[in-house]
């Protein structure tokens, strides 16, 4: 197990600090999050009153397809890092406006392998279930957006920059500000998928 603690209790051995910097959540299906003081997570269901709480899948294209399948993207969580770097590179982009629910700060989320778990504040936990595909609909939210969030590289492998999906295996508040804890899975590790 690896423990990453927040900000104020970092000490010199340790590489990085992961703390929550915002939590947003929508009621609707629009592509854009509100940012909150502070979200609830629900035991196998996701974030209170957000429209992709749930059981089963609740991304429209994917109900479309199929309803039954489990909802392994109940959670949404983006490095704040990508803000940074899309800044740099002329776009404004804030915590919430890519449509995550946990926007953190520290942390090499894309790193992590699938089945890591994350303490998130004092009792949430959630499972990491594998990477978001970003869409058109980031190119509609500011044009150009989306080759900066996923590409090719020099062997043709695509990556993905829009974060990572999980599901809520422990309930709790979670607010800005809070520290997160990493569990890493057994070995050996699978890299993150598209889910």
């Amino acid at each position: 197990m690896i423990a990453i603690s927040g900000q104020k209790h970092c000490t010199p051995e340790e590489r990085m600090c992961a703390t929550i910097v915002a939590v947003s959540r929508s009621d609707s299906h629009s592509f854009t999050k509100q940012k909150q003081s502070s979200i609830r997570l629900v035991e196998g269901l996701g974030v209170e009153g957000d429209a992709h709480l749930g059981v089963t899948v609740k991304h429209r294209s994917r109900v479309a397809r199929d309803p039954s399948q489990p909802n392994l993207r109940q959670v949404h969580l983006i490095h704040a890092e990508l803000h940074d770097e899309l800044a740099a590179a002329g776009f404004a982009v804030s915590a919430g406006e890519l449509g995550e629910n946990v926007t953190t700060r520290g942390l090499p989320l894309l790193e992590l392998p699938a089945g890591t778990r994350l303490r998130l504040g004092a009792s949430a936990v959630v499972e990491i279930t594998g990477l978001r595909n970003p869409c058109v609909q980031i190119d509609r939210f500011r044009p150009g957006l989306l080759q900066e969030v996923v590409g090719r590289d020099d062997s043709g492998a695509t990556w993905r920059k829009t974060g990572i999906m999980s599901v809520v295996i422990a309930g709790g508040e979670v607010r800005p500000g809070d520290a997160i804890d990493v569990e890493l899975p057994p070995e050996p590790h699978r890299a993150l998928e598209v889910v």
